[in-house]
Protein backbone atom coordinates (compact mmCIF):
# COMPACT_ATOMS: atom_id res chain seq x y z
CA UNK A 1 0.00 0.00 0.00
CA UNK A 2 1.20 3.38 -0.94
CA UNK A 3 0.86 4.95 2.65
CA UNK A 4 2.50 1.77 4.32
CA UNK A 5 5.43 3.32 6.22
CA UNK A 6 8.15 1.70 7.88
CA UNK A 7 7.88 1.22 11.75
CA UNK A 8 9.18 3.65 13.88
CA UNK A 9 11.92 2.37 16.20
CA UNK A 10 10.77 3.33 20.62
CA UNK A 11 13.66 5.49 20.14
CA UNK A 12 12.76 7.32 16.79
CA UNK A 13 9.72 7.66 18.10
CA UNK A 14 10.70 9.03 21.48
CA UNK A 15 12.55 11.58 19.35
CA UNK A 16 9.89 12.43 17.45
CA UNK A 17 7.69 13.65 20.37
CA UNK A 18 9.58 16.14 20.66
CA UNK A 19 9.17 17.20 17.07
CA UNK A 20 5.81 18.49 17.32
CA UNK A 21 4.29 21.20 19.66
CA UNK A 22 4.21 21.91 22.63
CA UNK A 23 6.99 19.88 23.17
CA UNK A 24 9.51 21.66 20.74
CA UNK A 25 9.32 25.44 22.41
CA UNK A 26 8.95 23.88 25.64
CA UNK A 27 12.07 21.89 25.24
CA UNK A 28 14.32 25.12 24.14
CA UNK A 29 11.83 27.06 27.40
CA UNK A 30 12.86 25.15 30.13
CA UNK A 31 16.66 24.50 29.06
CA UNK A 32 17.27 28.29 28.66
CA UNK A 33 15.53 28.93 31.56
CA UNK A 34 17.08 26.61 33.94
CA UNK A 35 20.26 27.51 32.84
CA UNK A 36 20.10 30.76 33.49
CA UNK A 37 19.57 30.25 37.05
CA UNK A 38 22.86 27.52 37.21
CA UNK A 39 24.28 30.59 35.42
CA UNK A 40 24.33 32.42 38.98
CA UNK A 41 25.15 29.03 40.41
CA UNK A 42 28.04 28.52 38.19
CA UNK A 43 29.20 32.18 38.97
CA UNK A 44 29.30 31.86 42.97
CA UNK A 45 30.51 28.62 42.96
CA UNK A 46 33.60 29.98 40.65
CA UNK A 47 33.94 33.35 43.05
CA UNK A 48 33.06 32.31 46.38
CA UNK A 49 34.24 28.45 46.76
CA UNK A 50 37.38 27.80 44.32
CA UNK A 51 40.20 28.72 45.98
CA UNK A 52 42.02 32.21 44.69
CA UNK A 53 41.15 34.83 42.27
CA UNK A 54 43.98 33.59 39.87
CA UNK A 55 42.23 30.42 39.72
CA UNK A 56 38.99 32.04 39.11
CA UNK A 57 40.01 34.06 36.25
CA UNK A 58 41.92 31.09 34.92
CA UNK A 59 38.79 29.30 34.64
CA UNK A 60 36.46 31.86 33.58
CA UNK A 61 39.05 32.31 30.24
CA UNK A 62 39.26 28.28 30.02
CA UNK A 63 35.16 28.66 30.11
CA UNK A 64 35.05 31.42 27.11
CA UNK A 65 37.65 29.14 25.33
CA UNK A 66 35.03 26.30 25.08
CA UNK A 67 32.40 28.75 24.45
CA UNK A 68 34.74 29.46 21.02
CA UNK A 69 35.61 26.07 20.11
CA UNK A 70 31.45 25.50 20.38
CA UNK A 71 31.08 28.57 18.53
CA UNK A 72 33.21 27.14 15.87
CA UNK A 73 31.88 23.56 15.98
CA UNK A 74 28.66 24.89 15.17
CA UNK A 75 29.68 27.32 12.57
CA UNK A 76 31.03 24.34 10.53
CA UNK A 77 28.17 22.25 11.15
CA UNK A 78 25.60 21.58 8.29
CA UNK A 79 22.80 20.49 11.12
CA UNK A 80 20.41 22.98 11.59
CA UNK A 81 19.67 22.00 15.05
CA UNK A 82 22.60 20.86 16.37
CA UNK A 83 24.32 24.06 15.17
CA UNK A 84 21.48 26.06 16.68
CA UNK A 85 22.10 24.40 20.41
CA UNK A 86 25.97 24.81 19.71
CA UNK A 87 25.27 28.43 19.09
CA UNK A 88 23.40 28.53 22.29
CA UNK A 89 25.86 27.09 24.63
CA UNK A 90 28.58 28.85 22.96
CA UNK A 91 26.81 32.22 23.93
CA UNK A 92 26.11 31.01 27.45
CA UNK A 93 29.58 30.04 27.75
CA UNK A 94 30.99 33.33 25.97
CA UNK A 95 28.93 35.19 27.68
CA UNK A 96 29.56 33.95 31.67
CA UNK A 97 33.50 33.17 30.78
CA UNK A 98 34.68 36.33 28.58
CA UNK A 99 31.81 39.07 29.36
CA UNK A 100 30.60 38.68 32.81
CA UNK A 101 34.01 37.76 34.40
CA UNK A 102 35.33 40.72 32.75
CA UNK A 103 33.43 42.88 34.74
CA UNK A 104 34.33 41.24 38.00
CA UNK A 105 37.96 41.63 37.14
CA UNK A 106 37.29 45.48 36.48
CA UNK A 107 35.07 45.96 39.66
CA UNK A 108 37.77 43.94 41.99
CA UNK A 109 40.81 46.58 40.20
CA UNK A 110 39.23 49.38 40.57
CA UNK A 111 38.15 48.69 44.21
CA UNK A 112 34.24 49.25 43.22
CA UNK A 113 32.30 48.17 46.34
CA UNK A 114 29.10 46.11 46.24
CA UNK A 115 25.75 48.10 46.81
CA UNK A 116 24.22 46.83 50.08
CA UNK A 117 20.96 46.21 50.78
CA UNK A 118 18.93 48.97 52.02
CA UNK A 119 16.67 47.22 54.16
CA UNK A 120 19.45 44.81 55.53
CA UNK A 121 22.80 46.48 55.57
CA UNK A 122 24.37 43.01 55.82
CA UNK A 123 23.65 41.47 52.26
CA UNK A 124 24.35 42.59 49.36
CA UNK A 125 21.87 43.62 46.98
CA UNK A 126 23.97 44.19 43.64
CA UNK A 127 27.49 43.41 43.13
CA UNK A 128 29.85 45.40 42.00
CA UNK A 129 30.79 43.63 38.58
CA UNK A 130 26.95 44.76 38.00
CA UNK A 131 27.58 47.94 38.69
CA UNK A 132 30.27 47.65 36.21
CA UNK A 133 28.49 46.17 33.72
CA UNK A 134 26.45 49.23 33.81
CA UNK A 135 28.86 51.41 31.92
CA UNK A 136 28.60 48.67 28.89
CA UNK A 137 25.03 50.67 27.96
CA UNK A 138 26.90 52.58 24.85
CA UNK A 139 28.94 49.86 23.35
CA UNK A 140 25.66 47.42 23.24
CA UNK A 141 23.66 50.91 21.61
CA UNK A 142 26.10 51.08 19.24
CA UNK A 143 26.69 47.86 18.10
CA UNK A 144 22.91 46.94 18.22
CA UNK A 145 22.57 49.56 15.44
CA UNK A 146 23.77 47.32 13.24
CA UNK A 147 21.22 44.32 13.75
CA UNK A 148 18.60 47.26 13.80
CA UNK A 149 19.95 48.35 10.58
CA UNK A 150 20.50 44.90 8.62
CA UNK A 151 18.72 44.23 5.70
CA UNK A 152 19.31 40.54 5.92
CA UNK A 153 17.89 40.41 9.39
CA UNK A 154 15.02 37.73 10.16
CA UNK A 155 14.42 38.97 13.68
CA UNK A 156 11.15 39.71 14.23
CA UNK A 157 12.31 42.40 17.06
CA UNK A 158 14.18 44.20 14.39
CA UNK A 159 11.84 43.84 11.32
CA UNK A 160 8.93 45.48 13.50
CA UNK A 161 11.25 48.40 13.85
CA UNK A 162 12.41 48.36 10.59
CA UNK A 163 8.33 48.23 8.88
CA UNK A 164 6.90 50.74 11.32
CA UNK A 165 9.44 53.21 11.71
CA UNK A 166 11.05 53.33 8.09
CA UNK A 167 14.44 52.04 8.73
CA UNK A 168 14.63 49.04 5.99
CA UNK A 169 18.28 49.63 4.14
CA UNK A 170 17.03 47.86 1.26
CA UNK A 171 15.96 44.55 0.00
CA UNK A 172 17.15 41.08 1.45
CA UNK A 173 19.79 39.58 -0.71
CA UNK A 174 17.59 35.71 -1.19
CA UNK A 175 21.22 34.18 -1.85
CA UNK A 176 22.59 34.99 1.57
CA UNK A 177 23.41 32.28 3.82
CA UNK A 178 22.96 32.30 7.28
CA UNK A 179 24.90 30.80 9.60
CA UNK A 180 22.71 29.68 12.38
CA UNK A 181 25.23 28.89 15.60
CA UNK A 182 26.44 32.11 14.94
CA UNK A 183 23.07 33.95 14.68
CA UNK A 184 22.20 32.04 17.83
CA UNK A 185 25.26 32.45 19.74
CA UNK A 186 24.67 36.53 19.27
CA UNK A 187 21.14 36.53 20.07
CA UNK A 188 21.90 35.27 23.33
CA UNK A 189 24.50 37.10 24.51
CA UNK A 190 22.54 40.23 23.54
CA UNK A 191 20.09 39.41 24.64
CA UNK A 192 21.38 38.37 28.02
CA UNK A 193 23.07 41.43 28.28
CA UNK A 194 20.06 43.71 27.24
CA UNK A 195 17.90 42.57 29.96
CA UNK A 196 20.32 42.84 32.57
CA UNK A 197 21.09 46.30 31.86
CA UNK A 198 17.17 46.67 32.48
CA UNK A 199 17.23 45.56 35.58
CA UNK A 200 20.38 47.23 36.50
CA UNK A 201 18.97 50.68 35.87
CA UNK A 202 15.68 49.59 36.87
CA UNK A 203 17.11 48.72 40.44
CA UNK A 204 19.32 51.89 40.65
CA UNK A 205 17.59 54.31 43.09
CA UNK A 206 18.55 57.62 41.27
CA UNK A 207 16.95 56.33 38.14
CA UNK A 208 13.55 53.94 39.96
CA UNK A 209 14.70 51.59 42.23
CA UNK A 210 13.45 48.20 43.31
CA UNK A 211 9.99 49.57 45.09
CA UNK A 212 8.88 52.48 42.91
CA UNK A 213 5.70 52.36 41.03
CA UNK A 214 6.90 52.19 37.62
CA UNK A 215 9.16 49.18 38.69
CA UNK A 216 5.79 47.16 40.13
CA UNK A 217 4.24 48.27 36.27
CA UNK A 218 7.30 46.96 34.59
CA UNK A 219 7.43 43.66 36.71
CA UNK A 220 3.31 43.63 35.38
CA UNK A 221 4.30 44.22 31.59
CA UNK A 222 7.00 42.11 32.32
CA UNK A 223 4.64 39.05 33.07
CA UNK A 224 2.06 40.00 30.37
CA UNK A 225 4.38 39.85 27.96
CA UNK A 226 6.22 36.37 29.26
CA UNK A 227 2.05 34.67 28.75
CA UNK A 228 2.12 36.47 25.44
CA UNK A 229 5.46 35.19 24.09
CA UNK A 230 5.26 31.69 25.64
CA UNK A 231 2.13 30.83 24.36
CA UNK A 232 3.19 31.37 20.85
CA UNK A 233 5.81 29.49 21.44
CA UNK A 234 4.04 26.18 22.34
CA UNK A 235 2.38 26.29 18.47
CA UNK A 236 5.82 26.63 16.92
CA UNK A 237 6.46 23.76 14.25
CA UNK A 238 10.30 24.37 13.11
CA UNK A 239 12.61 23.06 15.50
CA UNK A 240 15.00 26.14 14.85
CA UNK A 241 13.04 28.58 14.88
CA UNK A 242 11.41 27.76 17.84
CA UNK A 243 14.63 27.25 19.87
CA UNK A 244 15.76 31.20 18.50
CA UNK A 245 12.37 32.02 19.48
CA UNK A 246 12.46 29.98 23.08
CA UNK A 247 15.67 31.76 23.77
CA UNK A 248 14.28 35.36 24.28
CA UNK A 249 11.16 34.02 25.85
CA UNK A 250 13.01 31.95 28.58
CA UNK A 251 15.10 35.25 29.30
CA UNK A 252 12.33 37.63 29.66
CA UNK A 253 10.20 35.11 31.49
CA UNK A 254 13.38 34.92 34.02
CA UNK A 255 13.85 38.85 34.54
CA UNK A 256 10.00 37.82 36.41
CA UNK A 257 11.74 35.90 38.91
CA UNK A 258 14.53 37.92 38.82
CA UNK A 259 12.60 41.13 40.04
CA UNK A 260 10.63 38.93 42.41
CA UNK A 261 13.42 37.34 43.92
CA UNK A 262 14.84 41.08 44.61
CA UNK A 263 12.14 41.90 46.33
CA UNK A 264 12.41 38.26 48.67
CA UNK A 265 9.01 37.03 47.55
CA UNK A 266 11.39 33.45 47.23
CA UNK A 267 14.16 31.84 48.02
CA UNK A 268 17.12 32.06 45.49
CA UNK A 269 18.02 28.59 45.98
CA UNK A 270 20.23 28.80 42.95
CA UNK A 271 22.48 31.41 44.63
CA UNK A 272 23.03 28.85 47.48
CA UNK A 273 24.87 26.29 46.12
CA UNK A 274 26.59 25.35 49.44
CA UNK A 275 22.97 24.89 50.88
CA UNK A 276 21.20 22.97 47.86
CA UNK A 277 24.13 21.49 46.19
CA UNK A 278 22.23 17.89 45.72
CA UNK A 279 19.17 19.75 43.78
CA UNK A 280 21.16 21.94 41.74
CA UNK A 281 23.41 18.86 40.84
CA UNK A 282 20.03 16.61 39.68
CA UNK A 283 18.92 20.09 38.21
CA UNK A 284 22.34 20.56 36.21
CA UNK A 285 22.22 16.92 34.58
CA UNK A 286 18.41 17.16 34.37
CA UNK A 287 19.60 20.30 32.04
CA UNK A 288 22.43 17.79 30.28
CA UNK A 289 20.17 14.98 29.39
CA UNK A 290 17.35 17.47 27.84
CA UNK A 291 20.00 19.49 25.48
CA UNK A 292 21.63 15.65 24.22
CA UNK A 293 17.68 14.82 23.87
CA UNK A 294 17.21 18.58 21.75
CA UNK A 295 19.87 17.85 19.33
CA UNK A 296 18.70 14.69 18.52
CA UNK A 297 15.14 16.49 17.81
CA UNK A 298 14.32 15.49 13.72
CA UNK A 299 14.32 18.81 12.25
CA UNK A 300 11.54 18.51 9.72
CA UNK A 301 8.84 16.34 11.45
CA UNK A 302 5.86 18.65 10.56
CA UNK A 303 6.99 17.81 6.46
CA UNK A 304 7.08 14.33 7.21
CA UNK A 305 3.90 13.90 9.16
CA UNK A 306 2.09 15.79 5.95
CA UNK A 307 3.69 13.81 3.56
CA UNK A 308 2.48 10.64 5.44
CA UNK A 309 -1.02 12.15 5.69
CA UNK A 310 -1.07 13.14 1.99
CA UNK A 311 0.54 9.46 0.92
CA UNK A 312 -2.36 8.04 3.29
CA UNK A 313 -4.90 10.29 1.37
CA UNK A 314 -4.53 8.92 -1.57
CA UNK A 315 -3.88 5.54 -1.15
Amino acid sequence: MAAETVAATPSNGFKRAFARPPFIGLLAFVIVFVVQALGHTVMIVMEDVWPGPDFVYYSAFGMGVVGAVLLFIGMRSKNEVAATWLGFWAGTFLWTGWVEFSFVWNAHYLAVPDLMDMTDPTKIATKSEYLVMMSSIGVMGATLMYFLFNKETKCNFFLWFQRNLGLRTGKPNPAHERNFAAITALETIYVVWFFYLVLLFMYDENILGERHPVTYGIFFINVIWSVYLFQRLMRFWKVTTAIRYGIPTAIICWNTVEIAGRWHLFTEFWEHPADFGLEMTLIAVGVVIAALLAVRTPTHEKARLSQQKFSAHNA
